[in-house]
């Protein structure tokens, strides 16, 4: 069986964006099953975090494959998966940031301390891809992203200039889209400048803002703990 440890929300987000599409049903204690149209269906134990998949064999050996792809998991047995080595891209963090380089540099410094690896999109080789390319290569590496939202434009609502904040850049609203969609808001935290009036790049409930005022050293603690809760270990005395 394969696994999957977030939210319901979040496995169909995931499948429908790797085209797996459908209707889901609740089967009960926990277990929801997606009926596929060529006769195999997916189901997910919301406790387990289990995958497993029934139906005609070929349209099920089929639907595990593309679920396998989807959501970087296996079908091998549990032996086997239990003894895979832990990918190195573990402690991978990729970084979404805007104009402000000298706050972008310092998170940078302070990631490399934590003995985590940063990636960050202009240091990354292009290869001839295009930005989004680049994005959707460097999501399968990451284990967690860091969105810098610093006070790089200014909007307001049409007709109404008394509502002008500052605002971060739009490939870095962008950016939060497709990290929040391929690792899930658990996995996403938005480190957000608040020493002005600001506004934030999303009202969507339930995402992960750490507020600095003037330096990104004062999010350091609460970024630190987010990080370490996802798995990736950070000797939290040494922040």
């Amino acid at each position: 069986m394969a696994t999957f440890n977030g939210s319901h929300e979040q496995l169909k987000d995931r499948l429908l964006l790797a085209g797996i599409d459908g209707e889901w049903f609740e089967r009960g204690n926990g277990v929801w099953q997606l009926k596929g149209p060529d006769g195999a269906n997916c189901n997910w134990s919301s406790t387990k975090g289990t995958i497993w998949c029934d139906g005609k064999p070929a349209a099920k050996a089929a639907l595990e494959g593309q679920i396998a792809a989807a959501l970087d998991t296996s079908f091998e047995a549990q032996a086997a998966a239990s003894v895979r080595a832990t990918p190195a891209a573990s402690r991978k963090v990729f970084v979404v940031y805007g104009h402000d380089g000298a706050t972008r540099t310092s998170l940078e410094a302070m990631l490399r301390r934590w003995g985590l690896e940063p990636l960050i999109l202009d240091q990354l080789t292009s290869g001839g891809q295009t930005i989004i390319e680049k994005l959707e290569s460097v999501r399968k590496e990451a284990n967690f992203a860091i969105v810098l939202a610093t006070p790089d434009d200014e909007g307001h609502r049409k007709e109404h200039p008394e509502e002008k904040a500052f605002r971060a850049r739009q490939n870095v609203v962008l950016e939060l889209g497709m990290m929040l969609s391929v690792l899930g808001r658990s996995k996403v935290a938005i480190v957000l400048k608040t020493d002005v009036n600001m506004e934030r790049p999303s009202d969507i409930h339930g995402l992960i803002y750490v507020p600095f005022k003037e330096d990104i050293s004062e999010a350091a603690l609460v970024l630190a703990k987010e990080i370490n809760g996802q798995g990736i270990p950070i000797d939290l005395s040494k922040v």
